[in-house]
């Protein structure tokens, strides 16, 4: 992975299993937030997002050339920070990652020629602010630990890394299901584009639009969890969804500005002020 300036976590973070399975329980774990800093803790986060993504979604992947079986694996991999949450190693059972995310700083993205989302939107308007502007992609837990703290856990180190490296501004796709053809994606973002839009000069362009005029946009869709997460932090949809058919999702363009980010949590994430 190539290096970057920047400033780390130098210890891991570490919080009780207490959204472990019935069987988890039985033997105790902790988990730890750590960032990889070798080629084979990026390469257990790559094993993990290829079974959610790959066995369990049913993404058609397209890594690059050498990558091996079992991986997902893409080209901007190598310009990104990872941060794992794994259980620490107990008895015979051995250190396992359970969650994911990768973050693409300003200069991991010069590097990389660009940011991932902009592959799938026009991010003209946000020119100025890419300075300051990181993105956040590829995040998934391992079924059995979806239960809040490992995602809790994640937010706490990446807050805790934005504010470090002084990121102004997150922005990520939110991944929504099209498993019903995209009715219910479009029936969500018909909502949220009433109630958390973001200002005109903050909005973007899908290159690949979700086919809104032919799908139904009045179902009660409900948000998943990690968008809930997002917009409860103060998080705005920055335009309509882009249609990503490899994974079989709709992409809603999510920014968040760490000024908004409510007192409650930025208490709960240690951002300070």
């Amino acid at each position: 992975m190539e290096p970057t300036t920047l400033l780390l976590p130098t210890a891991a973070s570490s919080v009780p299993a207490a959204d472990a399975t019935p069987a988890d329980r039985a033997r105790p774990a902790r988990l730890e937030a750590v960032w990889a800093r070798h080629e084979d803790e990026v390469a257990q986060a790559q094993r993990l997002r290829y079974r959610v993504f790959a066995e369990e979604m049913g993404a058609r992947l397209r890594p690059p050339g050498g990558t091996p079986e079992g991986h997902d694996a893409d080209l901007f991999d190598r310009y990104c920070e990872h941060l794992l949450v794994r259980t620490l190693p107990s008895g015979d059972a051995p250190a396992q990652v359970v969650g994911t995310y990768r973050v693409l700083t300003p200069e991991g993205a010069r590097l990389a020629g660009g940011f991932y989302s902009d592959l799938e939107f026009d991010l003209v308007r946000l020119r100025p602010m890419r300075r300051h502007m990181a993105e956040l992609g590829r995040s998934c837990i391992d079924d059995r630990w979806r239960s809040g703290g490992v995602i809790l856990l994640l937010w706490s180190a990446l807050a805790a890394f934005m504010q470090r490296n002084r990121f102004e501004h997150v922005i990520g796709c939110a991944s929504l299901s099209m498993r019903d053809g995209g009715h219910a994606a479009a029936s969500l973002w018909e909502r949220l584009r009433r109630t958390h839009l973001a200002p005109v000069d903050l909005h973007v362009r899908p290159r690949l639009p979700l086919p809104l005029a032919s799908l139904r946009c009045d179902l009660p869709a409900e948000a998943p969890a990690l968008v809930r997460g997002y917009l409860r932090c103060g998080a705005r949809v920055l335009g309509a969804p882009a249609w990503d058919p490899d994974f079989n999702t709709a992409d809603l363009p999510l920014m968040l500005r760490l000024q908004d980010l409510p007192t409650t949590y930025r208490k709960h994430f240690g951002a300070g002020d």
